[in-house]
């Protein structure tokens, strides 16, 4: 399965309305692609929805650039959980797991509206399910000096094994595409840092479909998960996993 082809929504109160309560069946993936530098106004009608703990949160950042980042990704997230859940955007109340994972609190919740969210650079990545875990990841390309030794700490040695039998030009893509694969199952699980990297194995070719192959050495667990791997823009890579098969992905950009 691959993403549909983009659409595209103007402004957050519009995507929301775009959504809608009713949008979001079972086997579907929403997979939204957010802008995070824009401009004051739109910044202003965000930061109006956060609740008091993300100001505070806004507040520790030492760059503006960064808080703005922060405030807009935060902003968008209410305005479009707001679309699929029904209600006001500064209404949403959130609750944080072990990991400091967050999800929809109080009634709500009952919606079974599942989300995960991701920023890299200027750019986020939200998914949506109902019902279904999921994780996503998106990171901008950029030089890793020590890729190699990276890869030896942190990939399966079958992930490892792929890896160095690309071509040295297009190493660089495969630890991207491996790397964006990995955290979306971790995120998606819950797991944060506590999950070694190596006790899965994903997909590592970045041409080809991304895969799970096996999860705690079993490949029938590894079935029961779906894994998307795409570059969203040109110089990002981007990954999601979802709970279950058979699924509908729908990307969107908002801009």
């Amino acid at each position: 399965m691959s993403p549909e082809e983009p659409t595209t929504a103007w402004k957050p109160a519009q995507a929301a309305a775009t959504v809608g309560a009713g949008a979001l069946e079972e086997r579907d993936v929403h997979l939204w692609l957010l802008p995070l530098d824009l401009p004051p106004r739109s910044c202003e009608e965000l930061t109006a929805a956060l609740d008091l703990d993300e100001r505070d949160r806004a507040s520790r950042f030492h760059f503006d650039r960064d808080r703005r980042r922060f405030e807009s990704g935060r902003g968008l997230l209410r305005f479009l959980l707001g679309g699929y859940t029904g209600t006001a955007p500064a209404a949403i109340r959130f609750e944080y797991g072990p990991q400091g994972r967050p999800c929809i609190a109080g009634a709500l919740g009952t919606a079974r509206v599942e989300f995960n969210l991701s920023h890299s650079g200027g750019w986020a990545l939200l998914g949506v399910t109902r019902g279904r875990a999921i994780g996503v990841d998106i990171e901008a390309a950029r030089h890793v000096p020590e890729l190699e030794d990276i890869a030896r700490r942190h990939f399966a040695p079958a992930e490892m094994d792929s890896l160095l039998r690309l071509p040295p030009p297009r190493r660089t893509e495969g630890f991207f595409a491996c790397w964006t694969r990995k955290e979306a199952y971790v995120k998606a699980i819950g797991g944060g840092l506590s999950v070694p990297l190596d006790r899965f194995e994903v997909s590592v070719d970045p041409g080809a479909p991304a895969g799970f192959r096996s999860i705690d050495g079993s490949a029938e667990a590894a079935a029961k998960w779906s894994l998307w791997g795409f570059r969203p823009l040109v110089d990002y890579w981007a990954a999601v996993a979802v709970q279950g098969n058979d699924l509908t992905l729908r990307l969107m950009r908002l801009t």
